[in-house]
């Protein structure tokens, strides 16, 4: 019957007759063309491979949403300084309708893709204070947080980056504009001296890739916000996000190769996967106010110590990705809120 079919194709047959669709036709001709045999069989085969795998390549190419708000958030403020009148601009802050629009974008995207809430933000004070959380795999919670603390208190938040966050090509003017900080001491001083707001996440990157879900608290012996709170008599607020290690998972972490890249040039190279739609929650505890009579370690120690009740008080250990897709759903009472 294939032979058959084949010499009316040789024939002139056309493939719009009803002995011969159109796609029967095309498949026949590529058959011709590539000299493989049952062609429309490995096709059927390809497809059903890419629905098999179609979960797979989505948790992977999630994150990249994130990155492209980020670059769009870029594109944003620099189509920004090139449109506004400066004269006008200077009149109250030049980038305040940049940033209004930024928070504008990340707050809805918080609500909409993670029904993203903030509990206890009336615990932030109206003068300077320093923030410190718990990092997941991504900072994204604090993105949907420093857009709703602008939102609802009008006030932006400074946050400490990780060097690395410099060199990413194309991002130098968004940071400028939304005020990451280095992470100098005397930087930071300078901001709360001046009124301003800083979060410090200690453990950093490091707590980002290797902390699990259990959320281990990983700061090593880092205790310069400590004394930085203390030199400018300023309290500390703990914080936390519910769920936050459930957004996004990091791969490879127990590869001693890809640790010891990241050990010797600080530049973080593992995968990560997921952005899942999951319930996020942030969370502030109670501010820890200045004491002249406490040291740097004692504070620290007080700091991590109510960062770890924050995590034991509003978040189910171990962390797990389907619990907290559901979350998202559920209609009762979160425990503690």
């Amino acid at each position: 019957m294939k032979i058959i079919k084949k010499n009316m194709i040789h024939q002139n047959e056309s493939c719009g007759t009803e002995q011969i669709s159109y796609l029967t036709c095309m498949f026949y001709i590529l058959e011709e063309w590539t000299g493989v045999e049952n062609l429309g069989e490995y096709l059927s085969y390809l497809i059903y491979l890419t629905w098999l795998f179609m979960p797979l390549l989505l948790v992977f190419l999630l994150p990249t949403i994130i990155i492209l708000l980020i670059y769009i958030s870029a594109i944003i403020v620099h189509i920004y300084k090139r449109k506004t009148d400066i004269k006008e601009g200077y009149l109250n802050d030049f980038w305040d309708g940049a940033r209004q629009t930024l928070a504008t974008m990340w707050y809805a995207h918080g609500r909409i893709w993670n029904g993203y809430e903030v509990h206890g933000l009336e615990k932030l004070p109206d003068g300077p204070a320093i923030i410190i959380f718990y990092h997941g795999v991504t900072p994204v919670d604090f993105f949907y947080l420093v857009a709703t603390v602008l939102i609802r208190k009008k006030r932006m938040l400074h946050v400490v980056a990780d060097h690395f966050v410099f060199l990413v090509p194309g991002l130098k003017l968004l940071i400028d504009v939304i005020h990451v900080l280095h992470g100098s001491q005397e930087e930071c001083r300078k901001v709360l001296e001046n009124g301003g707001l800083v979060a410090i996440s200690p453990g950093g990157v490091r707590e980002a890739l290797f902390s699990d879900e259990n959320y281990t608290i990983m700061w090593k012996n880092r205790k310069g916000f400590a004394q930085v709170a203390i030199d400018t008599k300023v309290p500390i607020i703990p914080m936390f996000t519910r769920n936050i290690r459930e957004n996004f998972r990091v791969v490879g972490r127990g590869i001693k190769l890809l640790r010891s890249i990241y050990e010797h040039f600080r530049f973080p190279i593992f995968p990560m996967y997921g952005n899942f739609p999951v319930k996020l929650q942030t969370y502030f505890g109670d501010p820890i106010p200045y004491d002249p009579n406490t040291t740097a370690e004692e504070l620290t120690q007080k700091a991590k110590d109510a960062l770890q009740c924050l995590i034991d008080k509003h978040q189910k250990i171990p962390g797990n990705v389907w619990r907290a897709l559901m979350e998202r759903f559920t209609t009762e009472k979160q425990d503690n809120e």
